[in-house]
This record gives C-alpha cells, structure tokens and sequence, in this order.
C-alpha cells in the first residue's frame, strides 16, 4: 500500500549537516480531517459546509469532492506506518467537527471520536507526538444553517465541542491548536465566496474573523479547564506585505493589506485589541458593534504558543483605473474595506498555485511575531508547496519541492540563529489530497497518492525530509 521513505536519497546529505538544529526541535507532517479523511457518511459523520459546497455544481474544479479523498479513514494504520517510515517525531491532524459532533450541539458521536482514539493509539505506538487541530474549516453544516460563523452563537458552539474532544483524548495528546488559518474561513469563505460556504459579504466576513477568534478564546478556556496541563495556541497563516514601491500610496496599501492579513488576527489575540487604522478601514462596512463588552478579553487568553503557516508574500500597490482582475486569493472580495488595492506580480518563480517562492519571507515573518507580539514559543505549523508531479516507473521525483523545503528550513534555521523561539516544523503535507476548491488538480503532498488505486509512493522531497529528520540538520547549500 506504501512505497516507504527509507533509504533515503542517495547523495542528498553525504556531506553531514551545516546547519544543525536544537535538539529538541519538533519535526513533523500536518493534513486535515476533509482533505484525507473520506468515509464522508459513515460512522454517524454528518454533514460539513465543505460537504455541502464541493456537492454545489461549479464550486470545486471538476466537481471534486472529499466523499472519498485518500480514504485515510480505513487506511489510517498503513498511514501512521508511513509517518513512522519517514521518521516523523509530530503528526498534525485535524478532528472533523461533523464526524465527532455531526449536529454541532449535543453529545459525541463515540464511533466517530473511536477513530481518533485509534488514530492517536497508533501514533503513539509509533513514538509519534499527536498535534490535534480542532478546526480545519469543517463547520457542521446544521450550525450554517443557523447563520455560520457570522452568527454569535457559532462561538459557543465551538467551546462547548473543543471541552469534548479535550475530555475525549486529552489525556493521551499534549499539544492542541483551537483554529487553522481564520483568514481563510472568514475571508474566503464570507467574503469572496470561493471556500465554503460561499458567501460573499464583507460586513459576514468581519463578523465571521471576529466570531472565530471569540470561539478560540472559548475553547482555550473548555480546554483548559478539563486539561490544565495542555499546551494551547492557534494556527494562523501570515504574509510578509511589501509596498511595490517606496511611494507614500503604497505604503499605505502595504498597511491595509497587514492589517486584514496579520494584524486583524495578531492584536486581538496577542494584545486584546484590534488594530484602530483597521477599524477606520472598515468603516463604510461595519461599526464592528458585533464587539461586545469582554470579548477582547477572552480572545486574548493566555497561551502556551503559536503556530504560523506560511506559504509566500504579498506585494501590492495603490489603485489604478482599469486594474487586470486578480487571482482567486487576491481578489477583492477577500480584502473588505481595501478592495481597491492591487496586488503585483515580480515575475519570481512559482509554485503551481501561482504564489511566489520566498524562502526570507519566512524568516521576516517569524522575526516580527516574536519582535512585535510575544516570547511564546512558535511552530512553523505549515509550509510547503503544489507542483506538477509524475509518477514514472514506480518513482515521483519533485525536486522543485525539495528545493523549496530546503530553502525554507534554511530559513527557519537563520531565524532561529537570530533569536526567534522556534520549537518545530511541519511539512505541508504529508500526502496529496484535497486541494479545497481545485480539488485534486493540486499536489502539496510528500508522498504521492494515486487516487484509483490508493497507493502511497514517496517523493524524493519525502525521501530528503526523512534525511533532514534523522541528521537533525541539513547542508548550508
């Protein structure tokens, strides 16, 4: 069923490490529950706007679906053997809402949660560290139905689901994320429309990002009192934003996109407060009354982390008449209040997701959170990236990855050397799956999937990885 990782490519580290990491550094692999999982209707699953919108006609490319995926339902113990054959020390997962609460309220669905106890058993037996996600954007769909993450109540819904999980296998998993990219739920899923549910308000999007981080601070809080001894944080996904030009017009552009992408998401939950030129920003849109008395305050409870996904830059510049139209993630929709803001291309290599390769982008991006916003101890909880990969002879070889993994723990290394508390790294992702709306058209994976039969094949760039894990470092060129 799987091609395993070892012996690892010939040549690629003969040298010894150059660069040499703690000792103690956690290396892993992240998926999520709708993209790996599918068994979509079984084992009391219900379900999940992602299962509504990939079954809405012109939604998803070629009207993929998550009904099936890579079928790690019933292949999770042949999955876990992969993660322990690349040597893996952490597997970031996510739970699905739908599969252990298919409602949203009300008691736990123990099939579904029995799946996670079996998933954590083997990872464990492994000696693999469990990283459990509690959201990767599956909101049961009963609770869109009663108004989504733009409703109030949504918020409390999600605590009331995170003190179940934690009381399910919180006794055997240390490390808990409560959110995975809110940008992506609230803004592409309210606000462009292009993730589900596919709704397309700016004023639902706002409402959404701040609904979101009041169910993060919620959940810290469920969790925290059925497990004290938790390590809690959440997961966002940040961009450095460079001004296309040293212009005074462009900087501002630069300072609307960082305050929808970054800031909106850091302040509150780092500094319980939102950022005041952002409020001006969205203004026309909403006069954020949705922020009640005590909010700030529950979003901003302590954590134990922070994990940051990261993936490329943003440059933009100040409108133009007559703009070209953006690309799906750059679209106006996704930035309300700076919808005018035009984002430029440099004409630097691209992933097949067209987003630009910008391996110092990271090390920025981690110097600024730990500059800016906190000591915490923080975790590169994704990284990786989508190209054209061919399976030939029984081999997929991507060196295109390879040399994007490389570059980009070069980087974490040079932010670590700089004082960043960096405690970990996980490659996205662990396999090929479902890329979301591009369906399967989209490979991230290490290991390739072939979708008819299901084989598991790993990659060079999984390969290297092994090699990275097991050195603890890897060459400075």
């Amino acid at each position: 069923m799987s091609n395993p990782a070892s012996p690892p490519a010939v040549g690629l580290l003969d040298a010894g490490p150059a660069l040499t990491f703690p000792p103690d550094f956690l290396w892993g692999a992240a998926t999520a529950a709708y993209q790996i999982e599918g068994a979509a209707a079984e084992g009391g699953r219900a379900p999940s706007i992602w299962d509504t919108f990939s079954h809405t006609e012109g939604r998803t490319v070629a009207g993929h679906t998550g009904d099936v995926a890579c079928d790690h339902y019933h292949r999770m113990p042949d999955d876990v053997r992969l993660m322990a054959d690349l040597g893996l020390r952490s597997y970031r997962f996510s739970v699905s809402w739908p599969r252990v609460q298919p409602g949203g309220t009300g008691g736990v669905n123990q099939e579904g949660m029995d799946f996670y106890r079996r998933l954590i058993d083997e990872l464990l037996g492994h000696g693999i560290e469990p990283w459990l996600t509690l959201y990767h954007w599956d909101l049961p769909q009963p609770l869109e139905d009663a108004g989504g993450w733009p409703a109030r109540d949504t918020a409390g819904r999600f605590a009331e689901y995170a003190h179940l999980v934690a009381d399910a296998l919180g006794d055997r998993v240390k490390y808990f994320t409560t959110l995975n990219e809110p940008w992506c739920s609230a803004f592409l899923g309210y606000g462009s429309g292009v993730h589900a549910p596919g709704r397309r308000d700016g004023a639902d999007a706002l409402r959404a990002g701040h609904h979101l981080m009041l169910g993060h601070g919620l959940a810290v809080q469920a969790v925290r009192a059925v497990r004290p001894d938790a390590q809690l944080g959440i997961t966002v996904n940040l961009y450095p934003v460079t001004p296309a030009t040293d212009s005074a017009a462009d900087a501002d552009a630069a300072r609307r996109i960082d305050a929808l992408a970054n800031r909106f998401f850091l302040d509150p939950v780092l500094r319980g407060a939102y950022p005041a030129d952002l409020v001006a920003d969205v203004r026309q849109i909403t006069d954020m009354g949705h922020v009640r008395d005590g909010d700030l305050a529950t979003i901003a409870t302590p954590l134990d982390m922070v994990g940051i996904n990261y993936y490329s830059r943003h440059v933009v510049a100040a409108p133009v008449e007559g703009a070209e139209p953006e690309p799906y993630w750059r679209a106006p929709s996704c930035w309300p209040g700076s919808e005018d803001v035009r984002f430029v291309t440099r004409g630097v290599p691209v992933t097949d997701m067209d987003w630009e390769i910008d391996a110092p982008g990271l090390v920025e991006t981690l110097e600024r959170v730990h500059r800016e916003y906190t000591d915490l101890p923080l975790y590169v909880t994704e990284n990786g990236s989508a190209f054209v990969d061919e399976l030939v002879d029984g081999r997929v070889d991507d060196p295109d990855r390879l040399a994007y993994f490389a570059a980009h723990l070069r980087a974490a290394h040079a932010a670590i050397e700089a004082g960043v508390p960096l405690k970990g790294y996980f490659a996205w992702s662990l396999m090929d799956n479902f890329e979301w709306a591009w369906g399967y058209t989209k490979r991230f994976g290490m290991v390739y999937v072939d979708y008819d039969s299901q084989a598991r094949i790993a990659k060079s760039s999984a390969r290297w990885y092994a090699d990275v894990i097991r050195r603890n470092g890897l060459p400075a060129q």
